[in-house]
């Protein structure tokens, strides 16, 4: 293609970020310019000084934070002793997503834009601003945007005459070819999707530990609203090492169920195996998926066919649709004038890429095989705080799980993918469940469906080994091995102080508290004191996590509880008004004796709630003024004094 290439550089946490730099590399390729998308961290930044145009696209995450995929990329760009002319060849333009219902609403963004601009950046135009909290979500800032960066661009680096634009209505070419085999592998390709790796490599995403689940229990009440499960995982032989602070990614799969019906709407065998080939040199093939692989594993280990789909979606949709009435509403809903229209079919009530295609059943049994893996986006890691600490248990991980239901005007309750899986596997079962038969073996994990030869068609029989399968040549055989899943365990956002004699004030209502049972934990079996937590919950016989734990740390002076249950009494009491009844305590651990604060849990009411209550601690018993107030939490938050690990 002419002109120069367009390098689109993302930082993403949940994915938006990704498929907006998609989007745009899309929007690129139909306009007959060449455009290359990558993660921040995968790109060689040294590089950055040879390139002529780059679009960034950002996520802003928890309190300001950049995304994980970006760190490494934020660390280098912000180095102070990178010359002020390093990107004085480079055009750019800066996309940012973020909630403008946040306090630091895209900060990353704000910031990576005024920093190319120090090291001698152009900048194409102001910086994009896109808000999740706008009736249209981000793309009300998106789509005017990007229609200016393209007439920018064009007029900059025009493209020939001759050259059309491809229009919107017709398929760009699928990132990736899939061959179909005519005969299934042989055995040695029958192993597990995901190999253990040995002590000397420690797990990571390309090669997760297969860690057998030891327990899941529930540890609400049973009159209380929601399921939360405190799981263990044992991870002998792992070379996993981990830290209080530290979090681990977990892999799920997609239900049984939905990957049936999911292969019935397709018209997909999921026992037939193909080869995945890239279009253009270059591009890697996904390293998550094996070569070759089976339908069945494609969708139950990789396309995220629960989640909810995006704009993109519809757009690919409406492209690949042979029918007339389907094809006109996919093109509404892809259109800009449709998105009102979209948010109330697709986004408010939380409907999945599942049940769209349900609703448009000509053009899924329509869509070409080719095609799947730019329509459907891959299921993403989800992030636990780690809730024990290595010290007290060696070959435990344990986390705490609030599983995700609930109903919107849908028929069917929402489900979160990986808390739900979760709670589902029973420890006490077997991980592999054979099948023997006419067609030779086939197996499947509990933990995770795998797809091999002569896998039975009919998947929810895996719900049980003694269901039967729909050949009724097949017999199951007893299953062998725990329940295992995947996960590798990565650096969390809380790092705490490694002095024995510094004191923690530990804020962690709900779920929050898990990282904090890993410090307590971590500082107990250390015999460092001045541990103080503070908890809330509801109620104290329907959801307070660990009492046992707590109370026996205080009878042996490890320990300084206060509680908070909202439930209880008349007036909701939570942790921050905890935190004003005790202020002169809170202050002389501060002030005096140089305590760390800490902050976990969600990410909507607690930070500002817990930040306002210690400014009027600082005003009242410290004797500040308010803007006095402010910068000494500023100071707090600067030395890593105050830290906060929040989720949406």
């Amino acid at each position: 293609m002419p002109g120069p290439p367009l390098l689109a550089l993302f930082g993403s946490q949940t994915g938006t970020a990704q498929d907006v730099a998609e989007r745009l590399g899309r929007e690129a390729r139909r306009r007959r310019l060449d455009c290359r998308v990558q993660a921040l961290d995968s790109y060689a930044v040294a590089n950055l000084i040879r390139e002529p145009l780059v679009i960034f696209v950002c996520a802003t995450t928890g309190q300001g934070d950049p995304p994980d995929n970006m760190k490494n990329f934020w660390r280098f760009i912000f180095r102070k002793n990178l010359p002020s002319s390093s990107l004085c060849q480079m055009d750019f333009a800066v996309l940012g997503l973020g909630d403008s219902s946040y306090t630091k609403f895209n900060f990353v963004a704000k910031k990576l834009h005024r920093r190319l601009l120090q090291l001698g950046g152009s900048a194409l135009l102001p910086v994009c601003l896109g808000d999740d909290q706008h009736e249209l979500g981000p793309d009300a800032a998106i789509d005017p945007w990007l229609g200016d960066l393209w007439e920018k661009v064009l007029k900059q680096y025009p493209v020939p005459h001759s050259l059309a634009v491809i229009p919107p209505g017709v398929p760009l070419p699928s990132k990736f070819t899939l061959q179909f085999l005519q005969e299934p592998p042989g055995r040695s390709s029958e192993e597990p999707h995901v190999p253990s790796p040995g002590p000397q490599e420690p797990p990571s995403a390309s090669q997760p530990f297969l860690a057998p689940m030891a327990a899941n229990q529930r540890v609400t009440g049973p009159a209380h609203f929601q399921d939360v499960r405190l799981i263990e995982f044992d991870i002998t032989g792992s070379g996993i090492s981990f830290s209080a602070g530290d979090v681990v990614l977990i892999q799920p799969s997609n239900s049984a169920d939905d990957v049936q019906q999911f292969c019935q709407a397709l018209g997909l065998d999921p026992n037939q195996y193909f080869v995945l080939q890239p279009r253009e040199p270059g591009v890697p093939c996904p390293p998550e998926l094996p070569q070759p692989c089976s339908v069945q594993h494609l969708v139950a280990h990789y396309l995220d066919i629960a989640s909810v789909p995006r704009r993109s979606f519809f757009e690919l949709l409406a492209c690949l649709s042979p029918h007339g009435l389907e094809r006109e509403k996919l093109l509404e809903f892809s259109s800009a004038q449709g998105q009102e229209e979209l948010c109330e079919y697709c986004s408010r009530p939380r409907r999945t890429i599942l049940e769209v295609l349900c609703d448009f059943p000509h053009t899924a049994g329509a869509i070409p095989p080719e095609y799947l893996l730019d329509l459907v986006p891959q299921i993403r890691p989800r992030a636990f705080s780690i809730a024990s600490s290595l010290l007290v248990h060696p070959t435990r991980l344990q986390i705490l799980v609030a599983v995700v239901r609930y109903q919107t005007r849908l028929k069917e309750p929402r489900r979160g993918l990986c808390s739900s899986w979760l709670a589902s596997l029973d420890p006490t079962q077997g991980d592999f469940c054979f099948w023997e038969g006419s067609g030779g073996t086939g197996h499947a994990e509990r933990g995770f469906v795998l797809g091999l030869p002569s896998f039975p068609t009919s998947l929810p029989a895996l719900d049980g080994v003694s269901a039967a399968s729909s050949d009724p040549f097949m017999t199951p055989v007893p299953a062998a091995g725990p329940v295992s899943v995947p996960l590798w365990v990565r650096p969390g956002g809380l790092a705490f102080p490694e002095t024995p004699e510094t004191p923690v004030i530990l804020v962690g209502p709900g779920t929050g508290v898990a990282p904090f049972r890993a410090a307590i934990q971590e500082r107990v079996a250390r015999g460092w004191t001045g541990n103080f937590l503070f908890f809330g919950c509801r109620q104290r016989d329907q959801d307070f996590y660990w009492e046992a734990e707590w109370r026996e740390l205080e009878k042996r002076g490890c320990l300084t509880m206060v509680t908070a249950f909202s439930r209880e009494q008349d007036r909701k009491v939570y942790v921050q008004h905890r935190l004003r009844e005790l202020g002169p305590l809170i202050w002389k651990l501060l002030d005096r004796h140089g305590a760390c604060f800490y902050l976990a849990g969600n990410a909507k009411r607690i930070p500002v709630d817990v930040t306002e209550a210690l400014t009027s601690i600082f005003q009242e018993h410290g004797g500040l003024s308010a803007p006095e107030a402010a910068a000494y939490l500023a100071r707090l938050q600067q030395t890593l004094r105050f830290q906060m690990e929040t989720w949406a």
